[in-house]
């Protein structure tokens, strides 16, 4: 620019007529150069202005965008897809993606939870003359179509078909069980360890075997606990059953069929406040209450094991299946039982409070046969035999006053019906507690206060 300044300059002095033409040329470089400038200049300023507009926009947009995109996945999927259906689909590696995490937390709490997992062996001494009839399925199988006990399943029977007088060591079932203590505390059916004649052996998940001990049978709930001796085995924590919703994930581990055992099972809670009756081959039963449904497979020999939820908490003890049903299994649920088996932890036996009478429940059909003025409470009614006496002599329910054809309505404001149990609510309290009965007696209501006492049997 500064030589364009002096040619210019050197023009005007030789020629003073070419003045015009000369500053015309002169102003129209001079403008050019400013268009220049001027052209420069703003490519410049917009660089550097859409630069810093642009990183702005992009944090912005993609907050923006990001958000919509997580409150409508759909439609952003939709569109970033466009070769895809108009109907969303979801990413295969998304898929299987949730399908490994699900079996990753499975896996985790069968590895956690299999070594304080126990199979339970029932040897007896048995007759050699015996042993040619003797059938070990025949124990649990009743084959009635009810529910059954599901503590069956001694496999790889040694029969002998001698008939030799004498007697030799027999296995006879087998069962599962739990540890609850690191000592060797372990928790099981009722129904496992039900005869006092036979010997239980425990087999851990790791090969061992140790002699065991039963420490206390719950003449309530089909619960027991024996005991090993060890230390510092692995123990199994106890979750919160009454929790629980119908479709939730649980999983069973047992010795299946007394064979194969820590057998595990995936399933969900198919439902909950189940009532049934639970049979054995010998034609005894029980009335189980408030249990859970579960269509994880539980098979002859899971009896006793647990029934775990995703965060590998014991939320049921596997207890029962259906007969001529597929997979449709029961769990006793761990919060009902938690109290008897923390008062053997603490005493080494079940105190059970009882009141002491015979009673069937009140519904709408017995108020009406009857001429009830409720249709809830229960009647007490003596049994069929003439020793199944209406109330136990003795008992704090005769020491209290209570007589046949009495009708207990109530107990600590508490109304007996269907939802709440009369063995239910005294169970719920403890020995030496003094309860407020409500009682119909020959027409009128009255309040009776009971003292409960521990059952012996």
């Amino acid at each position: 620019m500064e030589n364009l300044e002096n040619t210019s300059h050197d023009l005007s002095n030789e020629n003073s007529g070419g003045e015009k033409k000369h500053n015309k040329v002169s102003h129209s470089r001079h403008n050019r150069g400013h268009l220049i400038f001027l052209f420069l200049g703003v490519m410049i300023m917009s660089s550097f202005f859409g630069s810093i507009f642009g990183f702005i926009a992009s944090g912005f947009g993609n907050k923006f965008f990001g958000g919509l995109e997580q409150r409508f996945p759909v439609f952003f999927h939709n569109q970033l897809n466009s070769n895809s259906p108009s109907v969303a689909k979801e990413n295969p590696a998304v898929s299987r993606e949730k399908i490994v995490e699900e079996d990753s937390a499975v896996i985790d709490v069968v590895k956690k939870a299999s070594p304080a997992v126990v199979s339970i062996v029932i040897s007896k001494d048995i007759s050699k003359l015996q042993n040619n009839i003797f059938d070990p399925f025949g124990l649990f199988d009743n084959g009635s179509g009810l529910p059954d006990n599901s503590g069956s399943g001694s496999a790889n029977q040694n029969q002998n078909n001698s008939t030799q007088n004498g007697t030799q060591k027999e296995k006879i079932g087998g069962g599962t069980g739990f540890i609850i203590t690191e000592d060797g505390m372990i928790v099981t059916n009722k129904h496992v360890v039900s005869d006092t004649t036979a010997d239980y052996t425990v087999v851990t998940n790791d090969g061992k075997e140790y002699p065991a001990k039963v420490l206390a049978r719950d003449p309530v709930n089909d619960m027991a606990v024996i005991k090993i001796e060890g230390s510092n085995f692995p123990v199994l924590n106890f979750g919160d059953s009454n929790s629980l919703n119908i479709g939730q994930t649980v999983i069973a581990i047992g010795n299946s069929l007394g064979e194969f055992s820590n057998t595990v099972s995936k399933g969900i809670i198919s439902g909950l406040k189940r009532n049934l009756t639970a049979g054995g081959g010998f034609g005894d039963s029980e009335k189980l209450t408030n249990i859970i449904q579960t269509d994880a497979a539980i098979n002859p020999g899971n009896s006793g094991g647990p029934l775990l939820n995703i965060e590998g908490q014991v939320v049921g003890i596997n207890v029962a299946m259906a007969q001529g049903a597929q997979n449709v299994g029961f769990a006793l649920p761990i919060s009902q039982v938690e109290k008897m088996i923390n008062q053997i932890k603490a005493t080494g036996k079940i105190s059970i409070p009882y009141l002491g009478v015979r009673y069937i429940p009140i519904d709408a059909s017995l108020q009406k046969q009857i001429n009830l003025p409720f249709n809830y409470g229960v009647l007490v009614l003596r049994g069929q035999n003439i020793t199944d006496f209406a109330v136990i002599p003795g008992s704090p329910a005769d020491k209290a006053g209570i007589m046949e054809n009495d009708v207990i309505l109530e107990i600590n404001g508490t109304k007996i019906d269907d939802k709440n149990s009369l063995t239910d609510l005294v169970s719920n309290a403890n020995v030496g507690d003094e309860v407020t009965l409500k009682v119909w007696h020959k027409g009128s209501v009255k309040e009776i206060k009971v003292k409960l006492e521990e059952r012996k049997n």
